[in-house]
Protein backbone atom coordinates (compact mmCIF):
# COMPACT_ATOMS: atom_id res chain seq x y z
CA UNK A 1 0.00 0.00 0.00
CA UNK A 2 2.86 2.40 0.75
CA UNK A 3 4.05 2.13 -2.85
CA UNK A 4 0.57 2.45 -4.33
CA UNK A 5 -1.02 5.11 -2.13
CA UNK A 6 -1.54 8.38 -4.01
CA UNK A 7 -2.96 11.83 -3.28
CA UNK A 8 -4.13 14.25 -5.94
CA UNK A 9 -3.78 17.93 -4.98
CA UNK A 10 -6.09 20.51 -6.49
CA UNK A 11 -4.53 23.76 -7.64
CA UNK A 12 -4.58 26.79 -5.36
CA UNK A 13 -7.46 29.21 -5.53
CA UNK A 14 -7.43 32.97 -5.42
CA UNK A 15 -4.50 34.09 -3.27
CA UNK A 16 -6.60 36.97 -1.91
CA UNK A 17 -9.16 34.64 -0.36
CA UNK A 18 -9.11 31.77 2.13
CA UNK A 19 -9.18 29.35 -0.83
CA UNK A 20 -5.42 28.95 -0.83
CA UNK A 21 -2.73 26.79 0.70
CA UNK A 22 -1.30 28.12 3.97
CA UNK A 23 2.42 28.65 3.44
CA UNK A 24 3.46 30.27 6.73
CA UNK A 25 5.52 28.00 8.97
CA UNK A 26 5.38 30.44 11.86
CA UNK A 27 2.56 31.80 13.98
CA UNK A 28 -0.17 29.96 15.82
CA UNK A 29 -1.38 28.01 12.77
CA UNK A 30 2.07 26.77 11.72
CA UNK A 31 1.03 23.12 12.09
CA UNK A 32 -1.47 23.63 9.28
CA UNK A 33 1.28 25.08 7.08
CA UNK A 34 3.59 22.16 7.84
CA UNK A 35 0.81 19.68 7.09
CA UNK A 36 0.23 21.25 3.68
CA UNK A 37 3.96 21.38 2.97
CA UNK A 38 4.51 17.75 3.89
CA UNK A 39 1.78 16.63 1.53
CA UNK A 40 3.23 18.67 -1.33
CA UNK A 41 6.75 17.33 -0.73
CA UNK A 42 5.75 13.70 -0.29
CA UNK A 43 6.03 11.04 -2.98
CA UNK A 44 2.39 10.21 -2.41
CA UNK A 45 1.45 13.08 -4.73
CA UNK A 46 0.20 12.23 -8.20
CA UNK A 47 -0.81 14.48 -11.07
CA UNK A 48 -3.16 11.83 -12.40
CA UNK A 49 -6.51 11.95 -10.58
CA UNK A 50 -7.33 8.45 -11.83
CA UNK A 51 -4.47 7.09 -9.67
CA UNK A 52 -5.53 8.91 -6.53
CA UNK A 53 -6.94 7.32 -3.37
CA UNK A 54 -7.49 10.73 -1.77
CA UNK A 55 -8.15 14.18 -3.23
CA UNK A 56 -6.64 17.09 -1.32
CA UNK A 57 -8.33 20.50 -1.53
CA UNK A 58 -5.87 23.20 -0.35
CA UNK A 59 -8.23 25.36 1.69
CA UNK A 60 -7.24 27.03 4.92
CA UNK A 61 -9.97 25.78 7.24
CA UNK A 62 -9.23 28.15 10.12
CA UNK A 63 -9.67 31.14 7.81
CA UNK A 64 -13.02 29.89 6.59
CA UNK A 65 -14.45 29.96 10.13
CA UNK A 66 -17.52 27.95 9.17
CA UNK A 67 -18.11 29.68 5.81
CA UNK A 68 -17.75 26.32 4.07
CA UNK A 69 -20.76 25.01 5.99
CA UNK A 70 -22.96 27.50 4.14
CA UNK A 71 -21.24 27.62 0.75
CA UNK A 72 -20.37 23.96 0.24
CA UNK A 73 -22.43 21.87 2.68
CA UNK A 74 -22.01 18.58 0.78
CA UNK A 75 -18.25 19.05 0.55
CA UNK A 76 -18.02 19.63 4.30
CA UNK A 77 -20.24 16.63 4.98
CA UNK A 78 -18.26 14.21 2.82
CA UNK A 79 -14.70 15.50 3.11
CA UNK A 80 -12.17 14.65 5.82
CA UNK A 81 -11.24 18.01 7.29
CA UNK A 82 -7.88 18.57 8.99
CA UNK A 83 -8.32 21.62 11.22
CA UNK A 84 -6.76 23.47 14.13
CA UNK A 85 -10.16 24.52 15.49
CA UNK A 86 -12.04 21.22 15.97
CA UNK A 87 -15.27 22.31 17.61
CA UNK A 88 -17.86 19.57 17.28
CA UNK A 89 -20.77 21.90 18.01
CA UNK A 90 -20.35 23.73 14.67
CA UNK A 91 -20.05 20.93 12.15
CA UNK A 92 -16.77 19.22 13.06
CA UNK A 93 -17.29 15.43 13.16
CA UNK A 94 -14.82 13.72 15.54
CA UNK A 95 -14.95 10.22 14.04
CA UNK A 96 -14.45 11.61 10.51
CA UNK A 97 -12.41 14.81 10.75
CA UNK A 98 -8.89 15.27 12.15
CA UNK A 99 -7.71 17.75 14.80
CA UNK A 100 -4.30 19.35 14.50
CA UNK A 101 -2.69 21.07 17.49
CA UNK A 102 -2.53 24.85 17.39
CA UNK A 103 1.14 25.72 17.85
CA UNK A 104 2.75 29.14 18.07
CA UNK A 105 6.12 28.66 16.39
CA UNK A 106 8.89 29.29 17.19
CA UNK A 107 8.85 28.82 20.97
CA UNK A 108 10.33 31.83 22.72
CA UNK A 109 12.17 29.99 25.52
CA UNK A 110 13.79 26.57 26.09
CA UNK A 111 11.57 23.67 27.06
CA UNK A 112 10.70 23.17 30.72
CA UNK A 113 12.23 20.21 32.46
CA UNK A 114 12.13 18.33 35.73
CA UNK A 115 11.71 21.50 37.78
CA UNK A 116 8.82 20.69 40.10
CA UNK A 117 10.45 22.45 43.06
CA UNK A 118 10.40 25.79 41.17
CA UNK A 119 6.67 25.67 40.49
CA UNK A 120 5.20 27.51 43.43
CA UNK A 121 2.21 29.19 41.75
CA UNK A 122 -0.94 27.06 41.70
CA UNK A 123 -2.38 28.30 38.40
CA UNK A 124 -1.72 30.94 35.74
CA UNK A 125 -3.60 32.60 32.90
CA UNK A 126 -3.22 35.92 31.13
CA UNK A 127 -5.00 36.77 27.90
CA UNK A 128 -7.71 38.64 26.07
CA UNK A 129 -11.29 38.27 27.22
CA UNK A 130 -12.56 37.20 23.79
CA UNK A 131 -14.91 34.44 24.94
CA UNK A 132 -17.52 33.92 27.62
CA UNK A 133 -15.39 31.43 29.54
CA UNK A 134 -12.46 33.87 29.64
CA UNK A 135 -14.66 36.68 30.92
CA UNK A 136 -15.94 34.44 33.72
CA UNK A 137 -12.43 33.21 34.53
CA UNK A 138 -11.10 36.74 34.87
CA UNK A 139 -14.02 38.02 36.92
CA UNK A 140 -14.01 35.02 39.25
CA UNK A 141 -10.28 34.73 39.95
CA UNK A 142 -8.27 37.82 38.93
CA UNK A 143 -7.94 39.00 42.54
CA UNK A 144 -7.15 35.58 43.99
CA UNK A 145 -3.92 35.17 45.96
CA UNK A 146 -3.18 31.59 44.82
CA UNK A 147 -4.23 31.79 41.17
CA UNK A 148 -2.28 34.21 38.98
CA UNK A 149 -5.06 35.42 36.67
CA UNK A 150 -4.85 38.55 34.49
CA UNK A 151 -7.65 39.76 32.25
CA UNK A 152 -5.19 40.94 29.57
CA UNK A 153 -1.92 39.76 28.09
CA UNK A 154 1.06 40.90 30.13
CA UNK A 155 2.48 44.18 28.83
CA UNK A 156 5.85 43.66 27.14
CA UNK A 157 7.07 46.90 28.72
CA UNK A 158 7.27 45.08 32.06
CA UNK A 159 10.25 43.11 30.77
CA UNK A 160 11.35 40.61 28.12
CA UNK A 161 9.31 37.40 27.87
CA UNK A 162 7.58 37.99 31.21
CA UNK A 163 4.49 36.12 30.02
CA UNK A 164 6.43 33.04 28.91
CA UNK A 165 8.54 32.97 32.09
CA UNK A 166 5.37 32.64 34.19
CA UNK A 167 4.93 29.15 32.73
CA UNK A 168 8.16 28.05 34.41
CA UNK A 169 6.89 29.03 37.89
CA UNK A 170 3.42 27.53 37.65
CA UNK A 171 2.00 24.07 38.33
CA UNK A 172 -1.14 24.35 36.22
CA UNK A 173 -1.56 26.66 33.24
CA UNK A 174 -5.20 27.49 32.63
CA UNK A 175 -6.18 27.02 28.97
CA UNK A 176 -9.68 28.40 28.30
CA UNK A 177 -11.05 28.49 24.77
CA UNK A 178 -10.87 31.87 23.07
CA UNK A 179 -12.55 33.00 19.88
CA UNK A 180 -12.46 29.29 19.01
CA UNK A 181 -12.35 26.18 21.19
CA UNK A 182 -8.63 25.66 20.70
CA UNK A 183 -5.71 27.62 22.10
CA UNK A 184 -1.98 27.77 21.36
CA UNK A 185 -1.58 28.12 25.13
CA UNK A 186 -1.97 24.34 25.43
CA UNK A 187 1.17 23.61 23.41
CA UNK A 188 2.98 26.47 25.17
CA UNK A 189 2.12 24.80 28.48
CA UNK A 190 3.33 21.42 27.29
CA UNK A 191 6.58 22.86 26.00
CA UNK A 192 7.33 24.83 29.17
CA UNK A 193 6.48 21.96 31.51
CA UNK A 194 3.32 23.52 32.96
CA UNK A 195 0.45 21.03 33.24
CA UNK A 196 -2.41 22.38 31.09
CA UNK A 197 -5.81 22.70 32.74
CA UNK A 198 -8.08 22.78 29.70
CA UNK A 199 -11.36 24.69 30.08
CA UNK A 200 -13.13 24.32 26.75
CA UNK A 201 -16.35 22.53 25.88
CA UNK A 202 -16.79 20.83 22.50
CA UNK A 203 -13.01 20.60 21.91
CA UNK A 204 -11.86 17.42 20.17
CA UNK A 205 -8.32 17.27 21.55
CA UNK A 206 -5.60 16.52 18.96
CA UNK A 207 -4.64 12.86 18.53
CA UNK A 208 -6.92 11.75 21.36
CA UNK A 209 -7.24 8.34 19.73
CA UNK A 210 -3.51 7.90 20.42
CA UNK A 211 -2.87 10.14 23.42
CA UNK A 212 -4.42 9.74 26.83
CA UNK A 213 -4.61 13.43 27.69
CA UNK A 214 -5.65 12.67 31.26
CA UNK A 215 -2.11 11.39 31.91
CA UNK A 216 -0.51 14.81 31.43
CA UNK A 217 -3.34 17.36 31.54
CA UNK A 218 -6.40 18.31 33.59
CA UNK A 219 -9.52 18.20 31.40
CA UNK A 220 -12.41 20.30 32.74
CA UNK A 221 -15.83 21.45 31.63
CA UNK A 222 -16.38 25.19 31.37
CA UNK A 223 -18.86 25.04 34.25
CA UNK A 224 -15.96 23.95 36.48
CA UNK A 225 -14.48 27.45 36.29
CA UNK A 226 -16.32 28.44 39.49
CA UNK A 227 -14.62 25.62 41.43
CA UNK A 228 -11.31 25.88 39.60
CA UNK A 229 -9.07 26.63 42.57
CA UNK A 230 -10.44 23.85 44.74
CA UNK A 231 -10.23 21.34 41.88
CA UNK A 232 -6.55 22.15 41.37
CA UNK A 233 -5.81 22.15 45.11
CA UNK A 234 -7.42 18.71 45.41
CA UNK A 235 -4.74 17.30 43.11
CA UNK A 236 -2.09 15.91 45.44
CA UNK A 237 1.59 16.69 45.04
CA UNK A 238 2.22 13.08 44.05
CA UNK A 239 -0.46 13.28 41.36
CA UNK A 240 0.95 16.58 40.10
CA UNK A 241 4.49 15.16 39.85
CA UNK A 242 3.15 12.25 37.79
CA UNK A 243 1.31 14.63 35.45
CA UNK A 244 4.40 16.82 35.15
CA UNK A 245 6.74 13.92 34.42
CA UNK A 246 4.40 12.57 31.75
CA UNK A 247 4.21 16.05 30.27
CA UNK A 248 7.99 16.44 30.11
CA UNK A 249 8.28 13.16 28.18
CA UNK A 250 6.04 14.62 25.50
CA UNK A 251 7.71 18.01 25.37
CA UNK A 252 11.18 16.55 24.78
CA UNK A 253 10.41 16.34 21.07
CA UNK A 254 9.61 20.05 20.88
CA UNK A 255 10.58 22.54 18.20
CA UNK A 256 11.42 19.91 15.58
CA UNK A 257 10.05 21.11 12.24
CA UNK A 258 7.39 18.85 10.76
CA UNK A 259 9.41 18.42 7.57
CA UNK A 260 9.75 15.22 5.61
CA UNK A 261 12.67 13.01 6.51
CA UNK A 262 14.20 10.55 4.08
CA UNK A 263 11.07 8.41 3.60
CA UNK A 264 7.44 9.16 2.85
CA UNK A 265 6.34 7.22 5.93
CA UNK A 266 7.78 9.98 8.11
CA UNK A 267 4.97 12.23 6.92
CA UNK A 268 2.63 10.31 9.23
CA UNK A 269 5.14 10.45 12.07
CA UNK A 270 5.43 14.19 11.56
CA UNK A 271 1.70 14.60 11.93
CA UNK A 272 2.03 13.45 15.55
CA UNK A 273 5.52 14.88 16.11
CA UNK A 274 4.46 17.86 18.22
CA UNK A 275 3.02 15.62 20.91
CA UNK A 276 3.75 11.96 20.37
CA UNK A 277 6.96 10.06 21.03
CA UNK A 278 6.38 6.83 19.07
CA UNK A 279 6.51 4.19 21.78
CA UNK A 280 5.88 0.47 21.89
CA UNK A 281 2.27 0.78 22.99
CA UNK A 282 1.51 3.12 20.08
CA UNK A 283 2.87 0.97 17.25
CA UNK A 284 -0.32 -1.02 16.85
CA UNK A 285 -2.19 2.21 16.11
CA UNK A 286 0.00 3.16 13.14
CA UNK A 287 -1.32 2.06 9.72
CA UNK A 288 0.20 -1.22 8.56
CA UNK A 289 1.57 0.28 5.36
CA UNK A 290 3.87 2.63 7.30
CA UNK A 291 7.48 1.41 7.54
CA UNK A 292 7.85 1.79 11.31
CA UNK A 293 11.52 0.89 11.58
CA UNK A 294 12.46 3.37 8.88
CA UNK A 295 10.20 6.00 10.37
CA UNK A 296 11.64 5.70 13.87
CA UNK A 297 15.22 5.66 12.59
CA UNK A 298 14.84 8.71 10.35
CA UNK A 299 12.49 10.78 12.49
CA UNK A 300 14.15 10.52 15.89
CA UNK A 301 17.32 12.39 15.13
Amino acid sequence: MERKFKVYIYKDGDSKTFYQTPRKLTGKYSSEGYFFQNIRESKFVTEDPDEAHLFFIPISCHKMRGKGNRRAPFLVKNAIRVVCSPSYDVGYIPHKDVALPQVLQPFALPAGGNDVENRTTLGFWAGHRNSKIRVILARQWENDTELDISNNRINRDTGPLVYQKRFYRTKFCICPGGSQVNSARITDSIDYGCVPAILSDYYDLPFNDILDWHKFAVILREKDVYDLKQILKNITQEEFVTLHNNLVKRSQRRQRPLRLRSRESCFLCNLCDLFVPIEEHLLALVPKWVNIDSCLYNCKG
